[in-house]
């Protein structure tokens, strides 16, 4: 019994932290930030714009996506596909540009750096494809 209620008295506060707030809700502090203080009265609208936003990056990334494809045809081989200083180049640039708009750049730097190793292990395999018809 008395394991139980420890186990009790360590998942219950657990459940009680991941509890969904109520997306009608009005904020419980602060004020609006975005558009000029326009939006957002509740968490349904905030969530809203971001699965608006989310396929809008979402259509940048594929396209984004499209020209890495593009890449691929003009590498020799497949070492030539990491390009480490390019890769950095590329993550401190839009850490650049995130701080210009407002993000921050450590956001910025992970979320790049998931997106390029992403891309160049999609080369690769574009790469090896091509390789594997004949082509390379």
């Amino acid at each position: 019994m008395n394991i139980l209620v420890c186990i009790l008295a360590i998942l219950l506060p657990t459940a009680a932290m991941a509890e969904e707030p109520d997306a009608s809700a009005p904020a419980l502090w602060g004020s609006p930030t975005v558009d000029n203080g326009a939006c957002c009265k509740t968490l349904g609208e905030v969530r809203t714009n971001i699965d608006r936003l989310d396929r809008e990056i979402v259509r940048l990334i594929a396209e984004r996506g499209r020209y890495v494809h593009e890449a691929a045809r003009f590498k020799a081989n497949p070492a030539q596909v990491e390009a480490p200083q390019r890769a950095e180049a590329v993550v401190k640039k839009a850490m650049t540009l995130a701080e210009q708009n407002g993000l921050s750049p450590k956001v910025a730097e992970v979320t790049y750096r998931a997106m390029v190793r992403g891309f160049i292990d999609y080369e690769h395999d574009v790469f090896a494809a091509e390789q594997a018809k004949g082509k390379k």
